[in-house]
């Protein structure tokens, strides 16, 4: 198979998947070899496939047979990777993993591993910390994950940090450098794993610790068919494993801010590293130049220095001419701006973290929703909060100019009900 490229394994076994064929385990390990390979480019170009191009559409499809499918060909991947793991095994311990029972009583340590993403630790890992720390008292809580997500919590005084590195654009050999590190932290005795359905864990697929203490979350199957959001399927898990139904997504960065009585907005065009989330530079540009004009400060988050996304919102603001000297661009961490965002009175962005902080607390919230696969993936990613929330599918318009309307609608009727 040596003629057949990553992507084209990648798009065959997601074929057989998405139909319900067995799919090829030659297909599946030649795969492997490719991302396996010892020139790192080369290497990376095949990861790329096998997450982008494979696991991540298995995920993103919230489709429960799916789901079994990912662990049945992501055990066959992990034990090539990791002469040490028995594919077998690893689908063992996806299963207790997975399977729906209460936690122990007691222990001594809590660890909850992050999702990765931003938007997801704010809307689904935050509740389990919230969880955590009133099921478990007496016990130490540790977040394990990178450092951008820690800095979003790193001022709670119950809490502790294992920091723990995942590159979303590395090599399969790099993208599982963390497992020792989990395995060591994970595998004390009295320790318990909340897992919300980690990138770290692979998805619960890795042992980090035995399998009996290891509690996941199985976000891409656990609700069916259904159309609720993460936070409201997480809620439900919390109270069957912990008890602990009513937990509530917070933030404790050691930003703050207060605005007082000034009107103030907030606004991201981040789409995660997904392209496929961005609705054009045409209605980006239109987007800027009217939020310039809104009746209030607003605030644009430039995103990583020196990224297409810093590129794009200072263009945008550069596109608003004289109007655009009004829109005060943000540039630092996204625990800072994620704390303006809190302090704000209005929030606009795309299907990106920014959402999930707005509607964790409660600012009105417009945002565009734009490549998702199919409406299951929508609901389950949809922001969801105490706040008002208005979704404007970036597809079910006719153009850029029909979207900006509805846009600049959706806005206005917040900032009416505000007074």
């Amino acid at each position: 198979m040596a003629s057949i490229s990553a992507n084209e394994l990648a798009a065959r076994l997601l074929g057989d998947c998405l139909a319900g064929h067995g799919w090829d385990p030659d297909e599946a390990d030649a795969l492997t070899a490719a991302a396996l390979e010892e020139d790192e480019y080369l290497a990376a170009l095949a990861a790329k496939a096998l997450f982008g191009g494979l696991a991540e559409p298995l995920a993103d499809a919230f489709e429960p047979r799916l789901a079994a499918e990912y662990a049945r060909l992501f055990s066959r991947v992990f034990s090539r990777a990791v002469p040490r793991l028995e594919a077998a095994r690893l689908e063992e311990q996806y299963a207790v993993a997975a399977g729906m029972r209460e936690a122990p009583g007691d222990a001594r340590r809590v660890v909850v591993l992050s999702r990765v993403t931003l938007g997801a630790d704010v809307a689904i890992t935050s509740l389990f910390l919230n969880a955590a720390k009133r099921r478990y008292p007496g016990a130490q809580i540790v977040f394990a994950g990178p450092l951008k997500a820690w800095e979003l919590f790193e001022q709670d005084p119950r809490l502790t940090h294992c920091r723990v590195e995942y590159g979303r654009t590395a090599t399969l050999r790099k993208r599982l450098e963390c497992f020792e590190a989990l395995q060591e932290v994970c595998g004390e005795p009295d320790t318990v794993v909340l897992d919300p359905d980690s990138r770290l864990s692979q998805l619960g697929l890795l042992p980090v610790c035995p399998a009996a203490r290891h509690f996941l979350f199985e976000s891409r199957a656990i609700g069916g068919h259904a159309m609720d959001p993460l936070p409201v399927l997480a809620s439900r898990w919390l109270e069957a494993t912990l008890g602990m139904g009513d937990a509530e997504p917070y933030l404790h960065p050691r930003f703050n801010f207060d605005f007082g009585e000034a009107r103030v907005a907030t606004a991201s065009f981040g789409v995660g590293e997904n392209p496929s989330k961005h609705p054009g530079e045409e209605f980006e540009k239109a987007m800027a130049a009217h939020l310039a004009g809104l009746p209030a400060q607003i605030f644009i988050d430039a995103g990583a220095p020196g990224s297409d996304e810093e590129k794009r919102v200072r263009s945008a603001a550069a596109a608003a001419g004289e109007d655009g000297a009004r829109l005060g661009i943000h540039s630092g961490p996204f625990a800072s701006f994620a704390a303006m965002i809190a302090a704000s009175s209005l929030y606009f962005g795309y299907d990106s973290a920014g959402q999930h902080v707005a509607a964790a607390m409660g600012v009105p919230l417009v945002t565009v929703f734009k490549g998702f696969v199919n409406e299951r993936m929508l609901a389950r990613w949809t922001p969801y909060g105490p706040g008002p929330v208005t979704v404007l599918r970036a597809g079910s318009y006719a153009n850029a100019g029909e979207l900006l309307a509805a846009a600049k609608d959706a806005l206005a009727k917040i900032t009416e009900q505000a007074g």
